[in-house]
């Protein structure tokens, strides 16, 4: 069983940055894939980043290519999700998310861990 919490979220003007981390314990395995996905109220969970076991891998949406990058250091069990130049959409919930597997994903249903979530707002 494994366990994910995220934080770093909060409230940033337009254009400015952010750092999540998600800190995974239990029964880890630093062959999981990770993922972060986002909900905003009304809208369906979206991808946003994910990265494969080896950390060779990753894959972004489209609509943060160029602004968020996601890492992972397997060593400490963490992956984090770097924001930059934010944008009022991307105020959602942002939660982590870890599969049973080493390739990246980016369907939420292929995860099998998931946090509780951290808020990021993101004003105009």
């Amino acid at each position: 069983q494994v366990q994910l919490v995220e934080s770093g979220g909060g409230l940033v003007q337009a254009g400015g940055s952010l750092r999540l981390s998600c800190a995974a314990s239990g029964r880890t395995d630093s062959s999981y894939a990770m993922g972060w996905f986002r909900q905003a109220p009304g809208t369906e969970r979206e991808f946003v980043a994910a990265i494969s076991g080896s950390g060779h891998s990753t894959y972004n949406a489209d609509s943060v290519k160029g602004r968020f990058t996601i890492s992972r250091d397997n060593a400490k069990n963490i992956v984090d999700l770097q924001m930059n130049s934010l944008k009022p959409e991307d105020t959602a919930v942002y939660y982590c998310a870890a599969r049973g597997g080493s390739y990246a994903y980016t369907r939420s249903d292929k995860y099998d861990y998931w946090g509780q979530g951290t808020q990021v707002t993101v004003s105009s």
